[in-house]
Parts: structure tokens; sequence; C-alpha cells
């Protein structure tokens, strides 16, 4: 069924090139099917995508009996993205082509407790350097995302109120990365981009509706609708970290009680562990904040590994998880979700089967669909790869902007 693109000349644009981008490899003829729009209208925004280089020819198709259609695919090399995740254990950059294929990475000291303007002139030469080794032009790069946890202000430019690093409260993150580095600045929370790094990197058309858990320290939530990052009304949707789960359970840091991350993020996870001293020490456990995620992969290895300790407390914390996303799944009618993030890496499998159950046998459409789960393909590099599809998305398929209210 055609799609019916509307006819605003730069969101028409936008769309035929997200077409390309979602199929690979098409015709034409393929974008008028998908698209609705006219042959003389799809051969005229093909000539400027490929006046500008976004676009080029690549081989002829199969003939229906007349002439072989030619095929279309991004020129994938003609344009690049940086994506840089802010996060307590490490900062890691990553820079895609315009299909948001990975090309290099770099990864460097978190930004802790260190002073935000430090960071930030750390992140400039880090930069520089990147694109060096990579030999990448400034001029090709369409701009820079920015993933990090908390929410985001009115503006879009500041991150606030994250527990994993209060120094950057009210710090204008967008201005003074674009003033260090010279280019545009995207800022988005963390998992956002990994929900959109899912979407562009993946190749998922916009026609497909998701959402992606994204676990590092905390816990957040990013929804894909329509191709668009779904915001809310302060772009600041998804933080399913705050849903309560337990209306008697422990005190939040946002005011309230029982949400999710008190009861399932990895620190509840390590809490726990350390109750156990015969667990901790045979763990060999710090107990200190600054080593929280390395106690949480002790943990998350030795349950990958078996330890029954280490199993029930990973099971306890995907079934405080699977709760929060059956719930969720009934809300919005979800029928496809990924679990993203540096939470998942070492006992991913364990918080998949339980997450994947609890939804095939209590999720309240399983008699009319089920709901699909995936360990997410992207890796440790999801917010980072999502932040580039940021800058990607927002400069050259801006027709997703708008449909977001953004």
């Amino acid at each position: 069924m055609a799609k019916m693109i509307g006819p605003s000349s730069e969101n028409t644009r936008s769309a035929i090139l997200d077409l390309i981008r979602s199929g690979g490899v098409v015709s034409r003829v393929d974008l008028v099917e998908t698209s609705g729009l006219t042959a003389a209208s799809i051969t005229r925004i093909v000539k400027t995508l490929m006046s500008d280089g976004l676009v080029i020819e690549t081989g002829f198709g199969d003939s229906t009996g007349g002439k072989r259609p030619t095929l279309l695919e991004l020129n994938a090399g003609s344009r690049y993205a940086v994506g840089i995740s802010l996060d307590d254990a490490r900062l890691t950059y990553v820079v895609t082509d315009l299909a948001g294929v990975l090309v290099g990475r770099l990864v460097s000291a978190g930004i802790g407790d260190t002073y935000p303007p430090t960071v930030i002139e750390r992140i400039q030469a880090e930069l520089d350097v990147l694109l060096t080794q990579l030999d990448i032009e400034r001029s090709d790069v369409v701009g820079v995302g920015v993933a990090g946890a908390g929410r985001r202000d009115v503006s879009g430019a500041v991150l606030r109120a994250s527990l994993s690093a209060p120094d950057w409260e009210n710090f204008a993150v967008k201005q003074a990365l674009e003033a260090a580095s010279g280019f545009t600045v995207f800022l988005e929370n963390d998992s956002a981009c990994a929900a959109l790094g899912e979407f562009w990197v993946g190749r998922i058309p916009a026609t497909q509706d998701f959402a992606t858990l994204y676990m590092a320290t905390g816990i957040g939530c990013g929804l894909i609708i329509r191709g668009s990052v779904y915001g809310g009304a302060s772009s600041n949707a998804g933080e399913i970290g705050h849903m309560i789960i337990d209306v008697n359970g422990p005190d939040c840091w946002c005011g309230s009680r029982g949400c999710l991350e008190m009861l399932a993020a990895p620190l509840a996870v390590v809490q726990r562990a350390l109750a156990d001293t015969t667990l901790a020490t045979s763990l060999g456990l710090s107990g200190q904040p600054s080593e929280l995620r390395m106690d949480f992969a002790r943990i998350a290895r030795a349950a990958a590994q078996g330890d029954p300790g280490c199993v029930a407390l990973i099971e306890q914390s995907a079934n405080f998880l699977a709760k929060a996303l059956i719930s969720l799944a009934n809300l919005v009618d979800l029928d496809r979700l990924y679990l993203a993030g540096p939470g998942f890496a070492d006992a991913g499998s364990i918080y998949y089967r339980i997450i994947r159950d609890q939804l095939d046998s209590l999720a309240f459409m399983r008699s009319v669909h089920p709901v699909h789960v995936e360990l997410s393909e992207v890796g440790l590099e999801s917010a980072a790869l999502g932040a580039a599809a940021v800058a990607l998305q927002s400069e050259l398929t801006p027709h997703h902007k708008v449909a977001s209210g953004v």
C-alpha cells in the first residue's frame, strides 16, 4: 500500500531519502509505489538528492518486460555524523557514515565527578583526534549528537536531575560543546538515542513502531513512532525508571517511592548482593559508588556462568523489569521491544528470557499479537550510535522532527 507522502517540498524530499535509507537498494518505481507520489515528482526529487551527493545509482534491477530499472542507494560515504555517550564509566565516541554504519570509535574515561567544562575541553580534543585518525574533513560532518542521562530542560540544551551526574545539573551542554567544537550539536536522552540507533542502524522502516529499554546506571525507555522519537510535552517521554512498581517500596531519589529504578537497576542489584556478606566477598564487590558498574558486571558475569546466588539477583531484577514492560505494552499496544545498553552486556540472556516469557504469557493483547523481544545487536555503543543518528536524522530527514513535535 502506498504511504501517500504529503506535498511539503522539504519534508517530501526528506521522506524520500528516508525510504531509500530503509530500503537499502530501491528503484524509482519502488519509490513511486511506496510514497504515492507521481513518477515525475520522484524523478525530480531523486535528481536533487543525487546532485547533493546523498544518493547514487548502483546498477540495474530485473526487467518486468520493459527497460531494466536503475537502482538507487544512499551515498554512504558522502556525509558523516558523530555520536557521543556521556556516561559515568566511560565516554564513547562513534563516527558513522550516512547509512549509520560505524566507521570509527574512541573510548575514554567517563565523566565521573569531573567539572563539566573540563570534560567539554577534553571532548573537543578527543573529537579532533578521532576525525584526524579517520581522515574525515570537518565539512563532511553533519553534526554531533550527544546522549546523556537525566531530563532535558525546555530548551533541549541542558541535562537536569541526573542522579549519576549531579554536577551537570543546569549545565548548558549543547552551547558549551558547540562553542568548543564548532559543530552543530544535538542533545538527547540516552534511552531515546538507543531507540533511534535501532531505527537508523537497523534500517527499520518508519511504518514500524517499537520501544527500546535502555539500562546503564539507570533505566530509560525510548519510543519510536512513525520513525520519530516520541518526546511528549518536553521531549522527556520514556522515564520508565520512575514508573511506580511498589507503592510501599523504597524511597527514590526523584521524591517518589517504589520506582522501577530503585528495584531493578544495577544499584539495587548491587545493594542486595552486598547484604549477603559471603557472596559479596566471593565476588570481590567494593560497594563504592565509583565502582557501581564494575560491581554489577561482576554479579552479571557470575550469573551468566550459573552462580545460583547471582542468578537469583538478576532474575529478581528481570522480573521487576518485565512487570513494567507488561504495563508499557498494554498502554501503547506495543508489539516490538529491544533491550539495549551496558546493563544487558553480561547477563542479557537471563533478562531476555524472563521478559520474553512474561510478555508472552501476560501481555493483554497476547491473543491478538505477540510482543517480539530482542537483545539489541547494536552493542555497548547503542547510545552513542543513536546520538549520531539524532544528528543524521535532524539534518537529513527533518520530516521526523516535525512529526515528533520537537
